[in-house]
């Protein structure tokens, strides 16, 4: 029973509505030809569009992709754990809900605008602006529903990333992420007999029957898989029915080879990239090598390049070739990107880029060379030397200036930004310039050499340890306990405590000079002579010190700090055609193309990416003591019998 105080409150909401209805229809004389009850009506009908846009928002989120299995089951033994204990809601009620509710709503409009006058001049207005609000609660309250959902759903698999190991593919990303390798091969495998030693060894058993049955099968085996199409073999490679690293045992090597290439074609397609340029057959083209790269020129020397990969980096999948003669280096440095990947990948950065120069100048007296270090000190010369430096290069430009005096010699290191080409004639020939404006002002000065060894090139030397050359990169990445376990073959602790008695305190012991790692210019070496690098500038690029720690959860926090790492993407051996398809593959050939420098400081990344792999998998040989199993398998060949 509705009281006289419920009333005129019901009363006075009615008469503010008609209130508001006549001030409308007085400020616009086009709504006076309107009756009022279709006056409701288009408000009704503004309330229901609205409504259905919440609604519509509210039902539809975007599915997030499926983690990727990997061969040990890890993925797939949490995922059903995970289903059996955490079921998941059954969120398709909530349509049959909205329907409902939307009818409900909008049944309650109709019937207030078929009596709208009758309606806006009684109590009843009130209990329908009441209904209408509970509509509207409960629709908003739908919409957030539904974005806690999805922030439930990227939790959980960020959770589910963080137990098992497993990467975790971005939901928007121009190109895809590779999930880790199905089956790379490790350092720790045990090794396994060439088939004559199994014959050998079966002929001893007493059951040799069988044992001869079990060869017969397996050569048939074999024979079956050589009878198939290098496309087909590929396309079992890519289903993972076989492992990439068994193809030279179940193929003669030139075939395997190029079974592989097709496998790490359809791989790079996806990326955008290819490895098409990259000679399997013995080519050179001289005419490119002629005034650029060699003279007196009597041939080359071939190098087998591995592909290293997928290795995920900054949320992008990268493929590393490496040329090496070192067996076991590719494998060891694979297990590392499979170990990284499944971690979630590795994130690098620069944080200095600048190859250097440090002309050797002598002056009359050390008080003539002390005033020529404040010259170039003083912000308005500095100016001068900046401006000389940058005439002479396009995409140079002169960062710093760094004078140091020893009596009556001052070494002036130039510092230089020198976009994608790794930069040592960009920065001579503006040394050269700035030499030239400061014998405008100091006469007396002699140029000594226009490298001081202050630079410092191609040598120890610990101004690139401290200051840096090149490409100073930082990078790092959490590796799970279960895939220390698993894809390791060790413990967290156990990785620790190898890297802080090595790297660390060994290194200290024999005096290292930006050695405080396992074996990081094995890495640099490889991917320098694949991309057409400097090999001699290995020296100061593999400087890195390789940290561990164990997480409050257990996992393996790991990182590598190489502060002088110098390349480039264009000139050099970047332009001989096998060099170009290994920088091709890695997607960062030739100059950037968004901004200068970028495929440089892209590359610096990867060699750096590529370093911590390979650190990653020798010191977990180190910590499980397989190590020298590991170089019997993979760098000895067999001494073939005697027929």
């Amino acid at each position: 029973m509705t009281t006289p105080q419920s009333a005129s409150a019901a009363a006075t909401i009615g008469q503010r509505l008609d209130t508001f209805l006549e001030q409308a229809h007085s400020m616009k004389p086009m709504l006076n030809e309107l009756p009022l009850y279709q006056l409701y009506a288009l408000i009704v009908v503004c309330s229901i569009a609205i409504c259905s846009i919440l609604i519509g928002n509210g039902g539809h989120h975007q599915t997030l992709p499926m983690m990727t299995e990997d061969d040990d089951g890890i993925a797939a033994d949490k995922q059903a754990a995970a289903s059996k204990t955490n079921p998941s809601p059954r969120w398709f009620l909530f349509k049959w809900i909205n329907t409902a509710f939307l009818f409900g709503f909008g049944a309650s409009v109709v019937s207030f605008a078929l009596n709208a006058s009758e309606n806006a001049s009684t109590g009843i207005l009130l209990k329908y602006l009441i209904g209408w609000s509970m509509f509207l609660i409960y629709f908003l309250g739908f919409f957030g529903i539904s974005f806690v959902h999805d922030e439930i759903d990227a939790e959980q698999q960020q959770q589910q990333q963080e137990e098992d190991g497993s990467p975790l593919k971005p939901a928007k990303k121009s190109l895809p992420l590779h999930p880790p390798a199905a089956s790379a091969p490790v350092c720790s495998d045990k090794p396994k007999q060439s088939q004559p030693q199994q014959q050998q060894q079966q002929s001893r058993t007493s059951n040799g029957n069988n044992s001869k049955s079990r060869s017969a099968n397996n050569a048939t085996a074999i024979d079956d898989i050589r009878n198939k199409t290098n496309d087909e073999i590929a396309q079992m490679v890519l289903t993972n029915q076989m492992k990439d690293h068994e193809l030279e045992k179940r193929l003669d090597a030139f075939r395997a080879v190029e079974v592989r290439r097709i496998v790490v074609k359809q791989k790079l397609s996806s990326l955008g990239r290819n490895i098409d340029n990259l000679p399997t057959t013995p080519s050179l083209d001289y005419s490119k090598v002629h005034g650029a790269n060699c003279e007196i020129v009597v041939g080359y020397v071939p190098l087998p390049v591995g592909l290293v990969g997928p290795l995920t980096l900054n949320n992008e999948t990268v493929y590393v070739p490496m040329a090496t003669t070192e067996g076991c280096l590719v494998a060891s440095t694979n297990r590392g990107a499979k170990a990284i990947t499944q971690g979630g990948g590795a994130d690098a950065m620069i944080v200095r880029d600048g190859i250097t120069r440090a002309p050797c100048v002598r002056l009359p007296s050390a008080m003539k060379a002390a005033q020529l270090k404040v010259w170039c000190e003083e912000p308005a010369n500095f100016a001068l030397l900046k401006q000389a430096f940058e005439s002479t290069t396009s995409f140079g430009k002169l960062k710093s200036c760094q004078p140091t005096v020893a009596g009556r010699n001052v070494y002036i290191r130039l510092v230089c930004f020198a976009g994608d080409a790794m930069g040592m004639n960009m920065v001579s020939k503006g040394s050269l310039a700035v030499i030239k404006l400061l014998e405008e002002h100091f006469a007396d000065m002699e140029l000594v050499a226009l490298s001081g060894n202050m630079c410092t090139d191609k040598k120890a030397a610990a101004t690139n340890w401290l200051e840096g050359r090149g490409k100073s990169v930082v990078v790092e990445c959490v590796i799970p306990k279960v895939v220390v376990q698993k894809t390791l073959k060790t413990t967290v602790s156990a990785l620790v405590h190898t890297n802080i008695n090595k790297n660390l305190i060994g290194s200290a012991m024999a005096g290292a000079l930006g050695g405080f790692n396992a074996h990081a210019s094995n890495i640099v070496a490889a991917v320098f002579l694949a991309t057409g690098q400097d090999p001699a500038q290995v020296v100061e690029s593999a400087n890195c010190i390789t940290l561990m720690e164990e997480t409050d959860d257990g996992d393996l926090w790991m990182s590598c700090t190489m502060p002088s790492i110098e390349v480039g993407t264009v000139g050099g051996g970047t332009s001989l055609a096998a060099q170009s398809a290994c920088l091709e593959a890695i997607g960062c050939r030739g100059g950037g193309k968004n901004h200068p420098g970028e495929n440089a400081q892209k590359l610096a990344k990867v060699v750096a990416a590529a370093t911590m792999a390979g650190e990653l998998s020798l010191l977990s040989a180190l910590a499980a003591n397989t190590l020298v199993q590991a170089h019997m398998k993979h760098n000895r060949k067999s001494t073939p019998s005697s027929s």
